[in-house]
């Protein structure tokens, strides 16, 4: 990765919410989405990029009353790490808001697991759902034939490219949770994404 455009690239290519997205312009006002990405040592070209996706939400002409941040790592090589995601919790409307922007074909989601406190507080971030990393998702078409296979990176996102078809999202069994997520099934449109949440049990109760 021999450019910052490249490095965000690599990372883009992790998610759908992150399509479309362009680099940060502070000459702009209003952006509600962009990216920054910085060398992480002097080398030329250097060896790692920091790159950071930022999607923000309500009264961006003011700057954006809620922002959320994705930070990841990558190296020349082109190997991406997930770092760290920081924010507001996104909702449901900014997740459909994003996949909409997406104009390639196949699946996007997130794997999450929850409860994580033993009595709900709606709108208490402390008792949101929290990221799965590492889960393995095996993908099959309509015939049961397995067409693809997944794993989720540290903010628990995925994207899986794929035709138009109807298509089953079967989540392995993480360690530490209680069982695999249910399955789900989705019918994928031509220059589309579909967005598909795979939720996981924590056990907590």
């Amino acid at each position: 990765m021999d450019s910052p455009e490249k490095a965000a690239a690599a990372v883009a290519a992790r998610t759908p919410l992150f399509d479309g997205i362009n680099a940060l312009n502070p000459d702009v006002i209003g952006a509600s989405a962009w990216w920054e990405a910085e060398a992480d040592d002097k080398a030329t070209p250097p060896v790692a990029w920091s790159v950071r996706f930022t999607i923000g939400w309500g009264d961006c002409e003011a700057g954006c009353i809620n922002r959320h941040t994705w930070t990841y790592t990558v190296q020349s090589t082109g190997e991406v790490a997930f770092v760290e995601e920081t924010g507001a919790a996104l909702d449901e409307a900014v997740i459909a808001a994003r996949n909409a922007a997406a104009t390639t074909t196949g699946i996007g989601g997130r794997a999450t697991a929850g409860p994580t406190c033993p009595v709900e507080r709606p709108g208490d971030p402390a008792c949101a759902p929290r990221p799965v990393a590492g889960a393995v998702l095996v993908v099959t078409d309509a015939s049961g034939k397995e067409v693809a296979k997944v794993t989720t990176d540290g903010s628990g996102l995925f994207r899986i490219p794929l035709a138009a078809g109807e298509y089953t999202i079967t989540p392995q069994p993480v360690e530490g949770l209680m069982g695999g997520a249910q399955p789900v099934t989705v019918t994928v449109v031509d220059k589309a994404q579909v967005w598909a949440p795979v939720d996981y049990d924590t056990g907590i109760r």
